[in-house]
Order: structure tokens, then sequence, then C-alpha cells
């Protein structure tokens, strides 16, 4: 099959496709006379394992540590881990990597997010009281074209 009906049968794109295969993760296809690539069904297998490996969370280069392996798994499903025909096994170590590395940017993301809230009580504004480094809600302004008002921190120009 041509470079197209092996990207809609793998539910991608043909560009990405092409950038597997700059990347080392797919091998060269086999071409016809004319240049065009050819993929089969095992290259299509080969797709959507590198797919949802990705979609699991893996990075290209940590697909790319694995693809020593990708050749030895029948069909298009991920042996579960651990299984010795496991394409990123234990002995490698990517697996490992990868959730360490997922549980130190969930570690940082909810962090943020908890000073966040903290620093602007975006859950509860009403609940919420100036800090000591900020003012508290400023007078109602004047302004020429308009009212300038604070309400609960919320700012908004009236207009005339």
């Amino acid at each position: 099959m041509k470079i197209g009906e092996a990207a809609a049968a793998a539910a991608t794109t043909q560009r990405a496709l092409r950038f597997y295969e700059q990347r080392g993760l797919l091998p060269p296809p086999r071409r016809t006379a004319s240049g065009q690539r050819v993929y089969d069904q095992a290259d299509v297998n080969r797709l959507r394992i590198i797919r949802e490996l990705l979609a699991l969370g893996l990075t290209v280069e940590d697909v790319r540590a694995c693809t020593d392996r990708l050749h030895l798994l029948e069909g298009d499903t991920l042996p579960r881990y651990g299984d010795p025909r496991g394409v990123c096994s234990a002995t490698s170590g990517v697996v490992e990597r990868r959730i360490a590395a997922l549980d130190a940017e969930i570690t940082r993301l909810t962090t943020l997010r908890d000073r966040l809230a903290a620093r602007t009580s975006a859950a509860h504004p009403e609940d919420r009281t100036p800090t000591d480094d900020e003012p508290a809600d400023e007078p109602t302004d004047e302004l020429a074209d308009g009212e300038l008002t604070t309400d609960g921190g919320v700012l908004t120009v009236m207009r005339s």
C-alpha cells in the first residue's frame, strides 16, 4: 500500500509517517521504481504501536530507544508491561524514566495550580482578603471617558 493508504490504516497522516521515518522510528520503506514509498501490514502494525506508545506519554526519543524491539511484536497490540516480548522492557528503563518524569510534572503542575488558586482565590473570590504586599480595593476613580470601579477585585469601566 502507498503512504496515504498506510497513514489512513494507522489513523495518522502521511506527514507523521515521514517524520517517524526521519526520526528512526520506522525503517526506510521499500520503494517502487518511481520512488513511491510502499508499506505492508507489518508496517501499519508498527505505526499503530508507535502511535500508542506516544499516546501513552512516551516521547519520540523514548520510542526510538525501543525501536530495535518493535519488529518482535505480533500484531498491533502492546504486550503487558514486564512481558519478555515487551517493547520497552524493564531492562531499558524507558518506562520507569517516563513515569518518573510524568510524576514530577504532575507534582509541579499541582503545586503551580495550588499557588495560583491561593494567590488569586480563584475558587472563592468572595472569601479573598488582600495580602500585605497588595493594596486593598481602591475606591471608585473618575475617568475622563467613563467611570472606573473595583468590586471584589473585578475592574469595571463604565462608559457614559
